[in-house]
């Protein structure tokens, strides 16, 4: 089943659309301006604080320095509040931004919302400067996927052969 919605995803060369969305302090934040020093990790999770989302984030947060050394810059998004977001990173120590988007519209516009409109799928994309969607993966209760993915994409922007780890 999973393959068969992976389908609805946006596709790998399309092009990412643009939106502006507050970060945990309240401050808007558009994508064109998280591309400014790179490419980007974006990536969409269902909440705050659940034990799902706090093992993605922590993991982000242990690659982070990884991410920055090969050019690439990180962001979440889900449909908390930035008060959530501001308490979630606090707690975890998150050193990257989180975006509100109470709405769903981005998630709706990124074509993660959940079935039948409920909770958001666990989504990642990496997009170029120029907007352009270069990978993606989606899995929504294989987190692993997602932190192979983040390994690969920081492989590659580094110049390094890309490898896949086998755990």
């Amino acid at each position: 089943m999973e393959s068969e919605r992976e389908l609805r995803m946006l596709e790998v060369g399309a092009r990412a659309p643009e939106f502006t969305l507050p970060d945990q302090g309240g401050q808007n934040v558009s994508l064109s301006t998280l591309l400014r020093h790179g490419p980007l990790i974006l990536y969409f999770y269902p909440a705050d604080f659940t034990p799902g989302c706090t093992r993605e984030a922590c993991c982000i947060r242990d690659l982070h320095t990884s991410i920055q050394e090969a050019g690439l810059d990180v962001a979440g998004v889900s449909p908390q509040t930035p008060e959530s977001h501001r308490a979630f990173r606090d707690r975890y120590k998150l050193p990257f931004t989180l975006l509100s988007d109470v709405d769903k519209f981005v998630i709706r516009m990124y074509d993660v919302l959940g079935p039948l409109g409920f909770g958001v799928r666990r989504a990642t994309y990496l997009i170029d400067q120029g907007r352009h969607i270069r990978s993606a993966v989606l899995a929504d209760f294989r987190i692993r996927r997602h932190e192979d993915f983040i390994h690969n994409a920081v492989a590659l922007s580094a110049g390094a052969p890309a490898h896949r780890a086998q755990r």
